[in-house]
């Protein structure tokens, strides 16, 4: 297979004047020959017409991402994600070797897959990955990298796409920045200051706001949690990229989300077996919720929790009622009323299946779930409290992501 790279900070086009006026001429009227048909039928616009809802799951070890069909839950395929692999570690350099390789054994292991998105033409696949501490688009359709930008530090972690498609804001964990890249270049526009470890980045429902969350130094132990860094969500102002506020926490804030009136904020935090709701313009902790600790979780002391994270994965039903809150270490899921904030069904998971993350489908009836050590995702009805499907996907699924692709590059999938 063949496959092309372009630089996404260097590459640039060169054009040379023709010698006379008759090649000028023939290269006017061979050009207009070719814009007319593009004019007359664009291609985009088939391309959103027919665009097909699937979740896209971040396989992390395989360095993969699976495509998962909303309509019936099939797993559709996956694409490779890392064929530059070799090519990749062959170029960097002796301090990047070595932040690779201390990433690498802080995660575990290798985690190529942080998150990942399609671009509005569902053509595009754009990657956050992980301890390559870059990231890469690729046109579905050919199979091709078309570019990789690495960032500032070690790592690249959480991401989110704009809702033109035109910037992919990422989270360089280890250099304390939010990352803005040009969709079409790979080119790092620009960045904006966050707190230490920033983690999650989320669009406002506008457009207009981003908002970043940090969760501190994770290898520290609990008692040096004084040392861990600002705990910080910060808000950047989209078309800027410049801070316009930010808010103080007591723990690292993992999971989160802001609800649909813009100013309640659900958030897990670093150990907290549960969540908090956070009012922004009042700044500060409104409720907190505690869950159950599962007999496997009891038997944890919270240096155990896997890098801080007691609960990890938060999402919001498309009504507003329901919050599925994923309990990390208890092995369950919790479908919790916004109304009181009382439990209203539990789905429970085999031990040691590491809940890792939450997605509302795009219908909003359920909470896909990813079960980072049975290699599958759960999905869970937000009416019913109960499981209705299992998807077995690649090794160590983490982030998921529902988006939409378009059905003609879906034979690219393996």
């Amino acid at each position: 297979m063949v496959r092309s790279r372009l630089s996404g900070s260097r590459g640039f086009h060169q054009t040379e004047l023709m010698p006379t006026v008759r090649i000028l001429l023939a290269a006017a009227v061979a050009a207009a020959t070719v814009a007319a048909p593009a004019a007359s039928a664009s291609p985009a616009t088939p391309h959103v017409t027919a665009l097909k809802d699937v979740l896209l799951v971040g396989n992390s070890q395989t360095g993969s991402v699976s495509f998962i069909d909303e309509n019936g839950f099939t797993n559709l395929g996956s694409f490779s994600v890392i064929p530059d692999l070799q090519q990749r570690i062959n170029e960097m350099d002796p301090i990047q070797r070595i932040g690779y390789e201390t990433v690498k054994g802080i995660e575990g292991g290798d985690r190529f897959v942080d998150d990942a998105t399609l671009t509005p033409d569902g053509r595009r696949l754009i990657v956050s990955r992980g301890n390559l501490d870059d990231v890469a688009a690729f046109d579905l359709a050919t199979k091709q990298e078309l570019w990789h930008t690495r960032l500032d530090g070690f790592h690249a972690d959480h991401a989110a796409l704009s809702p033109d498609g035109t910037r992919f804001v990422v989270s360089a964990t280890t250099a304390n920045k939010a990352q803005f890249i040009d969709t079409a270049t790979g080119h790092i526009v620009n960045s904006a200051p966050t707190g230490n470890y920033p983690h999650q980045n989320d669009y406002s429902a506008d457009g207009k706001y981003v908002y970043n969350s940090s969760i501190g130094n994770v290898s520290l132990p609990q008692s040096l949690e004084w040392a861990k860094g600002a705990f910080q969500l910060t808000k950047i102002d989209a078309s800027t990229m410049q801070v316009v506020k930010t808010w103080s926490f007591p723990h690292g804030i993992r999971p989160n989300l802001v609800a649909p009136d813009g100013n309640t904020f659900y958030a897990q935090l670093s150990y907290l077996n549960g969540f908090v709701k956070y009012d922004l313009n009042a700044g500060k902790i409104v409720a907190t919720v505690n869950q159950p600790l599962s007999d496997h979780a009891k038997s944890l002391k919270p240096d155990d929790y896997p890098k801080n994270s007691a609960h990890h994965g938060l999402a919001l039903s498309g009504d507003g009622r329901t919050l599925c809150d994923v309990g990390t270490i208890d092995d369950y899921v919790a479908l919790v009323n916004t109304d009181g904030l009382v439990d209203k069904a539990f789905v429970n998971y085999p031990t040691n299946s590491l809940p890792y993350w939450g997605q509302t489908s795009t219908d909003g009836n359920y909470c896909y779930v990813s079960l980072s050590q049975a290699n599958a995702v759960s999905v869970v009805d937000y009416r019913t409290g109960t499981e209705v499907a299992r998807v077995p996907v690649g090794t160590f699924p983490q982030r998921e992501r529902v988006s939409k692709v378009d059905p003609g590059v879906l034979g690219s999938l393996s």
